[in-house]
């Protein structure tokens, strides 16, 4: 896997007065991982997760691009699934054994990608696929209460936030707050929209793997791996980067 360089002083927080450039580092780091220490605290969260499903987390991630190969082959097996039991199975507990955080884009639809039926992925998204503060509590709370053994930050081809982040024209409403967390992989990118795009599942990977204390931990204890992917539309082959 590259190296993706961060440059010195830029955060990648979510940009809040906590969070800020001219907040200590410890402050910074402390609010991302506030809602699950809280959250700890209240008894909420376990220190230790529950594993629901008996994959590895290298297996967990060979599982979820078995069934990208299969929905690349036109050979899916969801669809196959009795939906019924699957909904009553599903009615008093989920069981995913892994976790993606992708764009919102409409042309990405993660559970067909992978193939997956319902109960199967812990599914965040966000326009860019940026790692929020939001996006990162609820990927703790996939990992440390459901289970989940990997996460997949999943960047695709033709995104629009991207395109708009590099471009850095006026746009209406708060589109515009999505720049900052993308801002690292613009700089690095050399105004290519395809290379930004990767260099942003990249950071954005990179950002979960160190910025929360949970997450880390899980890491350490090997219970958990965070890996970067970039969808084709043409192709719908997710590579990993």
């Amino acid at each position: 896997m590259n190296s993706v360089e961060i440059k010195p002083g830029r955060s990648l927080a979510c940009g809040c007065a906590a969070c800020g450039p001219s907040a200590p580092a410890r402050r910074r780091f402390l609010a991302i991982g506030a809602g699950a220490s809280f959250a700890g605290a209240a008894g909420l969260v376990p220190l230790r997760a529950r594993a629901q499903t008996t994959l590895s987390p290298d297996a967990a991630l060979d599982q979820l691009m078995a069934g990208n190969k299969r929905y690349v082959a036109t050979d899916m097996t969801s669809f196959k699934e009795d939906l019924t039991l699957q909904k009553s199975r599903t009615v008093e507990k989920q069981e995913p054994f892994a976790a993606v955080l992708s764009c919102a884009d409409s042309r990405v639809p993660v559970e067909i990608v992978f193939d997956q039926s319902i109960g199967r992925l812990f599914v965040t998204r966000v326009a860019g696929n940026v790692a929020t503060t939001e996006i990162i509590a609820s990927l703790e709370y996939g990992a440390a209460v459901l289970g989940t053994r990997v996460i997949l930050v999943l960047g695709h081809q033709g995104c629009g936030a991207i395109k708009a982040a590099v471009g850095g024209k006026a746009v209406p409403g708060q589109i515009s707050a999505l720049y900052a967390r993308m801002q690292p992989a613009v700089e690095q990118g050399g105004h290519d929209y395809e290379t930004t795009a990767r260099l942003n599942a990249k950071i954005q990977a990179e950002l979960l793997r160190t910025a929360s204390p949970l997450l880390v931990e899980m890491i350490n204890d090997g219970r958990l791996k965070i890996a970067a992917g970039y969808y084709s539309l043409e192709t719908g082959t997710v590579s990993l980067l």
